[in-house]
């Protein structure tokens, strides 16, 4: 089967290395649409998402000065997953609603555009795109790599990727798994030899 325009899912766990994939394909000259990114200024900036928020979660949510009160919200959402849930009914909708806009603008110049969402599945929006990537790591080197670039601790970090659908329940989904377990050259190789066959997929 062939493709006028491909659109491509990029996912995987907390330290999976899905960002650092991105990059390699950003460095490539295409398109990827950051769909975590994507929350964070939703969450920021749409007033309604703010105010559905602020009613359900509190007004802690919020510094006073608008900005989200990030550690706030993780430490709410990650200790009670009824919390987590409705935060996710709130910005999820907004999230892909958006991701949908975005992805016919830049169809209009692109023949592939990739997604980078950790939640791809968990938001229920797998069926938005031709292609499923999921970027595996082995648990312990997801820790070492979330632990290197953050504050968080380990019971932190397991917290985090326990609401998460595990990556091994992933690879049943996925249409293909990058295995990151090694180092960023042969990420580099493997990102390569994926956007080789996409090529050939295309019309």
């Amino acid at each position: 089967m062939k493709y006028q325009n491909l659109v491509v899912g990029i996912t995987g766990g907390i330290g999976s290395g899905k960002s650092t994939f991105c990059e390699i394909l950003t460095q490539n000259n295409f398109p990827v649409i950051h769909s975590d990114n994507m929350a964070k200024e939703i969450m920021a900036a749409d007033d309604a998402v703010k105010k559905r928020i602020i009613e359900t979660l509190g007004t802690q949510s919020y510094f006073n000065d608008g900005k989200i009160n990030t550690h706030y919200l993780r430490d709410i959402v990650f200790n009670d997953f009824e919390k987590l849930q409705i935060l996710n009914s709130i910005v999820h909708p907004a999230v892909i609603k958006k991701t949908k806009e975005k992805i016919e603008d830049l169809k209009k110049n692109n023949h592939i555009i990739f997604v980078e969402s950790a939640l791809i599945y968990e938001a229920n929006f797998d069926k938005l795109f031709d292609f499923i990537i999921l970027i595996y790591s082995e648990q312990r080197e997801r820790l070492r790599r979330v632990k290197q670039r953050s504050n968080l601790t380990d019971e932190e970090i397991l917290k985090i990727m326990q609401t998460q659908i595990p990556d091994e329940e992933k690879r049943k989904y996925a249409d293909i798994i990058v295995e990151n377990n090694d180092n960023i050259d042969e990420l580099k190789s493997r990102a390569k030899f994926i956007l080789t066959i996409l090529n050939t997929l295309l019309l």
